[in-house]
């Protein structure tokens, strides 16, 4: 086989092969490949605790991750003080219990849901609330600076679902 024949079986592959590393050199040099986004939240909700009976409530939020680069919730606070402990319920058959966790994963590309079936922002010893009213959160993450949002007081019957 002669150079020209070679060149012409070998080169387009070899042609596009180039092509791709420098379309892919230059996505990632702009920030498009394996960079991170910081987090974003809208407002979130906060379980109304049953007059008499709660020590504690929930709040719950959405986060969405923007970026390729996994991120997690690794703490939160809120106006009031006390403690806040991130919650994840774990399935065991048709049973399950809540446990809680060092952090809340927040994968690249996705979202960290959260709902009272899966995984929440336990919160001990709760001031008196009243439904409607607006409290202030500050969630902290592993890789994202912090988030301040607010989250509106809902009693049972009117959380999300």
């Amino acid at each position: 086989m002669s150079v020209p024949e070679r060149l012409n079986v070998v080169g387009p592959p070899v042609g596009a092969a180039a092509l791709a590393l420098v379309l892919l050199t230059g996505w990632t040099a702009v920030g498009g490949a394996g960079r991170h986004r910081p987090v974003e939240a809208v407002p979130g909700w906060v379980l109304l605790p049953t007059a008499g009976a709660a020590t504690a409530t929930a709040a719950f939020f959405t986060i969405r991750n923007p970026g390729d680069v996994p991120d997690e919730l690794t703490g939160a606070s809120w106006e009031f003080g006390g403690r806040i402990t991130l919650k994840r319920h774990l399935h065991q058959g048709s049973a399950g219990r809540w446990e809680p966790v060092p952090a809340l994963p927040v994968p690249g590309g996705g979202e960290l849901a959260m709902s009272p079936e899966d995984a929440d922002l336990m919160i001990a010893d709760p001031p008196p609330l009243r439904a409607g009213q607006w409290v202030e959160f500050t969630l902290a993450f592993r890789h994202s600076p912090e988030l301040r949002l607010r989250a509106k007081v809902l009693a049972a019957a009117d959380r999300p679902r």
